[in-house]
């Protein structure tokens, strides 16, 4: 059986052989352009909250999927999983794994398509903004895929890169969602549709799937968790606010619940599986 990949479990990668600070230095400005961008996305720095660009779209009670606003205080936790990555890819153990290595390129890639995103809202292309955040989550996986096929130099590595990515593939799979409903919603598809709570059903058991198939595939729950807190989020929003439903907010509340419960079970078989295969 294929061995786990839980840092206690293995030892580090080769390091690499000769580390360059070219690479590494390209990184940390990437991010740092990425969580800059997003402070004045937020209004924090001068520029419109998100919520209220693209005809507010975007805000909280604006389509069946949105979640409520505490959700989006997930983006401080990511974001300061970034800036320690960003430093921590900068000091020599971070430069000499070839684990991290290999990780750079997407990190990069996510950091610019994450500032794409904020600056097309802000000037209200939706639909241009439904491509990026697709985009963003392709790079996201292939992030995890790269992480999931190598072994971290360190436990710390691996808690900074599973812990910052992982939240960042599952709270912005959720957001992707929200984000083409909003786009939908602009374009005048399902407005007062009688289908539309059935579909935004449909649409959160969709969510569910893909938080335990990447359970599964990742044998943890960072990125189902941060899934986990959307949906939370999502019903919240529709029991209550002016966008209320409740088949759409119950369901979104026993779609968080299941992902939890779900998401655990199998992290915690698929670890003991792996631990029992190693004896």
């Amino acid at each position: 059986m294929r061995p786990s990949h839980q840092p206690a479990l293995q030892p580090g990668v080769s390091p690499v052989a000769e580390p360059r600070w070219t690479w590494s230095v390209v990184t940390a400005i990437s991010l740092a352009t990425a969580i800059v961008v997003s402070f004045i996305g937020s209004g924090a720095l001068g520029g419109t909250p998100v919520q209220q660009v693209a005809g507010g779209y975007l805000s909280a009670d604006a389509t069946l999927l949105a979640p409520a606003g505490p959700a989006f205080s997930i983006w401080s936790v990511i974001y300061a999983g970034l800036a320690v990555y960003g430093i921590f890819q900068l000091t020599a153990s971070g430069r000499r794994s070839s684990w991290a290595a290999t990780l750079r390129t997407p990190a990069v890639l996510s950091a610019l398509l994450n500032a794409a995103w904020i600056s097309v809202v802000q000037l209200g292309w939706l639909g241009l903004s439904v491509a990026i955040i697709f985009g963003l989550v392709a790079v996201l996986a292939w992030m995890m895929a790269i992480m999931r096929a190598g072994t971290p130099s360190s436990g710390l590595e691996y808690w900074i890169m599973w812990l910052t990515f992982g939240l960042y593939l599952g709270w912005v799979s959720v957001a992707s969602i929200a984000n083409t409903a909003a786009w939908l919603l602009s374009l005048g598809f399902g407005v007062d549709a009688a289908w539309a709570p059935q579909l935004a059903v449909a649409l959160l058991i969709v969510a569910v799937l893909i938080a335990l198939t990447i359970s599964f595939y990742a044998r943890n729950i960072f990125a189902p968790a941060a899934i986990c807190w959307g949906l939370l989020w999502i019903g919240v929003g529709r029991l209550g606010g002016a966008n209320a439903s409740n088949l759409v907010g119950i369901t979104a509340l026993g779609c968080a619940a299941a992902v939890l419960i779900g998401a655990s079970a199998i992290a915690w078989h698929r670890t003991s599986s792996s631990k029992e295969g190693s004896r």
